[in-house]
């Protein structure tokens, strides 16, 4: 079985690839025309993050962010959904709908791991 040190490295590799390398593979997928702008539109949507500053503390790894924080609470994905139907912000709602993913996942390794 692998190390419990390890699997943390994974889950942080693993995170952080899909906040960071993954919206750009679906920007190229889907947004090919323009997809440097959206990678970097979707690069952006991590500013939701800034609502982990009024958490104290501000990062636990034992904290799942999904429900906590008012940014990633369901009434928010539900915003962020509806931004899939207007073109003009549908970039953006793949994205902070995607962050929203990440941090489920997250949360699942966390609940694992600690």
């Amino acid at each position: 079985m692998l190390d419990i040190e390890i699997l943390k490295i994974l889950q942080f590799v693993v995170h952080y690839s899909m906040h960071l390398l993954v919206p750009g593979l679906l920007a190229w997928l889907f947004f090919r025309k323009n997809w440097k702008k959206a990678w970097l539109i979707m690069l952006a949507t991590m500013l939701v993050d800034l609502d982990h500053l009024f958490a104290d503390p501000i990062f636990d790894p034992e904290r799942c962010s999904i429900g906590f924080h008012f940014l990633h609470s369901y009434y928010a994905m539900a915003i962020y959904a509806l931004l899939l139907f207007f073109p003009k912000f549908r970039i953006i709602g793949v994205g902070l709908l995607f962050h929203m993913l990440t941090d489920y996942i997250d949360c699942l390794w966390s609940s694992c791991l600690y």
